[in-house]
């Protein structure tokens, strides 16, 4: 057994899993598609190793996400598509030209000599060189090529963001707040009407203004949600040890009784 494993033994290994001749059932019968839930799971189990600063195992976390990448490129190698190394190149390439302030000659071993840019340059041309690809793909709106498969919190922040480079954006958050109260209440109308369909259509333009809530403080609403998600599975489970030890279960106490147990897990 090898001392330190490299990523062309985890290529091999792949190419292992998906042979036909005594590889993996299970491996064999995957396709791009059915894949795409682990993908997606496993990136979650990345921001959360980082946000708990769990860096014990985020290195693992950070493999299983990579595992993904080389089995989607075997799929791509034997269908024909791509390779690992197409995948590697197109990656380069695309960085190298997003970044001409660290590699102004455009080769990344050509002869380059970093300039002087701060952080709000970077961006700037950072999005003016996205923007030029867009074009190039024939994404020619402004919101163009914002994935659909992207969470939709993350989606509408993105959709936001896009539209706020371009001026359509409140110049303040007193702008923004106004606008979630002001959805809060055509949600309560659309309530009262009776109208689910409405309510529906009112609770997503709440959601949307809290999205945009997010983003003029500069956080990541999938990130604010996940942490209050935490934080709520923990007090809940306080509020259940306090019922255990009397041999309770939520269900055997009142709600008042509940939101009493609450409060104290909150403090």
């Amino acid at each position: 057994m090898k001392e330190t494993y490299t990523v062309e033994d985890l290529q091999f290994l792949m190419s292992q899993l998906r042979n036909p001749d005594g590889g993996c059932p299970w491996d064999l019968k995957q396709t791009f598609s059915s894949i795409v839930p682990s993908t997606i799971e496993e990136a979650y189990e990345v921001a959360e190793a980082i946000e708990l600063e769990d860096f014990e195992h985020l290195h693992e976390e950070l493999g299983d996400l990579l595992f993904q990448v080389i089995f989607y490129a075997q799929l791509g190698r034997e269908q024909g598509h791509f390779d690992f190394s197409r995948i590697v190149d197109t990656l380069v390439r695309k960085l190298v030209r997003r970044h001409p302030h660290v590699f102004p000659s455009g080769d990344l071993h050509g002869d380059n000599q970093t300039r002087e840019i701060d952080e709000q340059q970077v961006k700037a041309n950072w999005e003016l060189i996205k923007a030029a690809e867009r074009e190039a793909k024939g994404e020619q709106g402004t919101l163009d090529g914002v994935a659909a498969g992207l969470p939709a919190l993350t989606r509408a922040a993105k959709l936001q963001k896009r539209a706020s480079q371009v001026g359509f954006d409140w110049p303040e958050i007193d702008g923004v707040l106004a606008k979630v109260e002001e959805e809060v209440r055509e949600l309560r109308e659309a309530i009262a009407s009776g109208n689910s369909e409405h309510s529906r259509e009112e609770l997503g333009d709440l959601l949307f203004s809290c999205v945009n809530v997010a983003r003029h403080l500069n956080e990541d609403p999938e990130a604010a949600l996940r942490q209050c998600n935490r934080k709520f599975q923990q007090r809940f489970g306080a509020v259940e040890s306090a019922l255990k030890q009397r041999n309770l279960q939520p269900s055997d106490v009142s709600l008042e009784e509940l939101d009493q147990l609450w409060e104290e897990a909150k403090k």
